[in-house]
């Protein structure tokens, strides 16, 4: 029996799933690979992406891409003889050279011309002020730190504060005399802001509390230690052409999150060389959605490697992940394991937040995590009849959000931490956090504040003076965008123009937001989980259509991996974006590492068009984006220190992309809304050097939004917040 090798261009999966459009021939390819596979044919396929040692390693295929370049793969060997470049074979042609029902025995050779395109989903040619701890501050009696086990996770909507949480419990288990390392998995971690140090992709002490360290596991630089892994052993040996192509090809955010995956199991299992010096690994994880996916992997990738058949795949070469078994085994046992893992969902006493720990709770137990705590954070004390009717209507509107709890979480151990005077910046403020603080702060009647006229509206009659476009309302979650977008949205609608308000962010609550419907508006959801079914679907009913049973379960299998996701989901995004040429687009995206993602997906599409096409006219996705005449992006933040520190990341990167954003929101302001209460008072001092901040560094347009009594939720009250006269600072 002879042996077939098959060396393909870089490619991101097997059968082509996770390319700008799904290729056929790949398609079908890989179920005539599985069939004569499975009568015993000995056949290997290497995909240059993820098997570069494999290209360097043989003569004849090093050889062959030093003359013809990956435009001329595939290559196919049959016991090392070339016998096909530039197209795929078909079953009958597998078959022979494999000796499975071969008549003859002889070896059909098929040359093609080693300049023609390699074809591939993904084949490219590469040429182309500090709060004090007051003294009548006591101690809370907190559940969730009540004989913690060794891993403990806070997961929650973006916003709540699962940082402060995170570190305050990180310093409280250190000054009770345990070793705690504390590690961040969001891609828009800011533990190192919230200790005031710099953070890295190793661990650090942090000087100022014996006994804590703390670790930010940075998806760019994983990603970018997993790529030189790759990549490293075959440069000098492959032309450097084939190793950038391999190199772009590791580029997309499938490869980020399983780099990141990498180092969170080894967290998870290792009890010697990097974990075994702690007592406690508290993990300040990424938002909801990015936490579900991340937990849910070990179960994906244990299915993988039970069911796979050793074909490529986005998650990487069978051979390696199957190296990694044993790790992944153990990091599923360490999460399911309550005696090992303690999960803490974090929200505020809101009605959108305590809906979003509600799905996670039940998505969490789906999957066997049981042993979960709820802390709310941020609770307003009761205004003990100060006369500030701001401070009452908010206290009045928590304690009713927490009085409708569900049943489900209800039944867990829940926590309260009272909002505090200031942010919770720097160690002294997380020592405070978990007190209780039985002095009122002093302060005015709240008069005095320096005012200026910068309302929404006047960002909404700029907008309307065009008749279409884009808007993207963007920011870390938790700050309102959802609010800002519909807001703005409403008004447009208002106005006579047609609007089509949709979000990209999986934890959108549009429809609550809403609550009504106007005659100009349409609202729509990018839901990536139905983009993904429908995208399932489309290439199964067009592309899966003439394969026989095992060719489709093959297909199935492709596309359940990671990055079918992001390709569904990125092309419902560009069908929104082509509609803004007629008609108002309002996007309200989502938390800033999904939407970074989502923009990396776009510049990946931009570039393999530019590659294909050359010099011809195009308009790409991402080009769009960058065109200030055509799209405007609204930079939606709080006057903290933390998030207007992320706010301007977000506009970092964006600036990195050639998006420069159009304006900025501060929204829910306390300055803007002028309360009498002593706690909210100071809070509101607190703000004036954001507010500033933003005004003279970062924005050329600025909103500043009052936080109101009551939640701006209905088309009514959307309508007032996008019409008011908005006092800010």
């Amino acid at each position: 029996m002879s042996k077939v090798e098959v060396f393909e261009p870089a490619l991101c999966c097997a059968t082509g799933v996770c390319g700008e459009d799904v290729d056929q021939q790949l398609v079908t390819f890989s179920a005539d690979l599985d069939f004569v596979s499975g009568r015993g044919g000995d056949i290997s396929r290497y995909n240059l992406a993820g098997e570069p040692r494999a290209f360097a390693e043989n003569d004849t295929v090093r050889a062959f891409l030093h003359v013809a370049g990956s435009v001329g793969l595939p290559l196919v060997l049959v016991d090392g003889v070339t016998v096909m470049t530039g197209r795929y074979p078909d079953r009958s042609q597998l078959a022979a050279w494999a000796g499975i029902d071969t008549p003859d025995g002889k070896i059909p050779l098929d040359i093609e011309d080693t300049t023609a395109a390699g074809g591939g989903c993904c084949g490219s040619d590469s040429s182309g002020a500090t709060q004090l701890l007051l003294e009548s501050a006591r101690p809370m009696t907190l559940r969730f730190l009540d004989a913690p086990p060794r891993f403990l996770f806070f997961t929650g909507k973006g916003g709540v504060g699962k940082t402060s949480i995170a570190c305050a419990a990180a310093i409280h288990l250190a000054r009770n005399g345990k070793r705690v390392l504390l590690v961040s998995t969001d891609p828009a971690s800011n533990v190192g802001q919230v200790f005031g140090l710099r953070v890295g992709n190793a661990i650090t002490t942090v000087p100022a509390v014996e006994g804590l360290s703390a670790l930010e596991i940075d998806p760019e630089q994983a990603a970018e230690a997993y790529r030189e892994r790759i990549v490293a052993p075959v440069r000098g040996l492959l032309p450097d052409r084939e190793v950038q192509s391999i190199t772009e090809q590791l580029s997309g955010s499938c490869t980020t999150e399983i780099a990141s995956f990498n180092e969170f199991t080894e967290l998870l299992t290792d009890s010697d060389a990097l974990t075994g010096q702690f007592d406690h690994v508290l993990f300040d994880t990424a938002p909801t959605g990015h936490t579900i996916r991340l937990l849910q992997l070990p179960g994906s990738w244990t299915d993988f490697l039970n069911e796979g058949k050793g074909d490529a795949s986005c998650l990487g070469p069978l051979s390696g992940l199957d190296k990694q078994r044993a790790i992944y085994a153990e990091a599923v046992e360490a999460l399911a394991d309550p005696l090992r893992t303690r999960l803490v969902l974090v929200a505020r006493a809101q009605r959108s937040t305590l809906a979003e720990i509600t799905r996670t709770h039940r998505e969490l137990a789906a999957i066997g995590l049981t042993r979960q705590y709820v802390v709310i954070n941020g609770v307003l004390a009761s205004p003990a009849g100060n006369g500030d009717p701001l401070a009452a209507a908010i206290h009045t509107r928590e304690q009713q959000a927490i009085a409708a709890l569900p049943d489900e979480l209800r039944g867990l151990p829940l926590d309260q931490v009272e909002l505090k005077a200031t942010n919770i910046v720097g160690v002294d403020a997380l020592d405070s956090l978990f007190t209780s603080d039985a002095r009122i702060p002093e302060g005015d009647d709240g008069t005095g504040l320096p005012v200026v006229d910068a309302p929404l509206s006047a960002l909404i009659d700029e907008l309307a003076e065009g008749d279409h476009g884009l808007i993207m309302c963007m920011g870390k979650g938790g700050v309102g965008k959802t609010t800002i977008a519909a807001a703005i949205a409403v008004a447009l609608a208002d106005r006579g123009h047609p609007v089509h308000l949709t979000t990209t962010d999986p934890a959108g609550h549009l429809s609550g937001t809403l609550h009504g419907t106007l005659p100009n508006l349409h609202v729509s959801s990018i839901d990536p989980v139905e983009a993904t079914r429908a995208y399932r679907d489309h290439v199964l009913a067009t592309k899966g259509a003439a394969l026989d049973e095992q060719g489709r379960s093959m297909l199935e299998e492709d596309l359940r991996s990671p990055c079918t996701e992001e390709v569904a989901v990125f092309q419902a995004f560009s069908r929104v974006i082509s509609e803004s040429r007629n008609k108002f687009v309002v996007v309200d995206t989502a938390p800033t590492g999904h939407t970074l993602l989502l923009l990396d997906a776009t510049g990946s599409y931009h570039r393999e068009v530019a590659r294909q096409l050359g010099n011809r006219h195009f308009t790409t996705p991402l080009m769009r984006l960058q065109d200030p005449e055509l799209t405007k992006v609204i930079v939606v933040t709080l006057a903290e220190t933390t998030p207007v520190l992320e706010a301007a990341g977000l506009q970092s990167e964006l600036e990195r992309a050639q998006i420069q954003p159009w304006a900025w929101v501060v929204n829910n302001s306390l300055a803007a809304a002028h309360p009498t209460s002593p706690l909210l008072r100071q809070r509101a001092v607190a703000e004036l050097p954001q507010i500033d901040k933003v005004r003279t560094d970062y924005a050329d347009r600025v909103a500043v939004i009052p936080l109101l009594a009551c939640e701006p939720v209905g088309i009514p009250a959307l309508e007032a917040l996008a019409g008011s006269r908005t006092a800010a600072v």
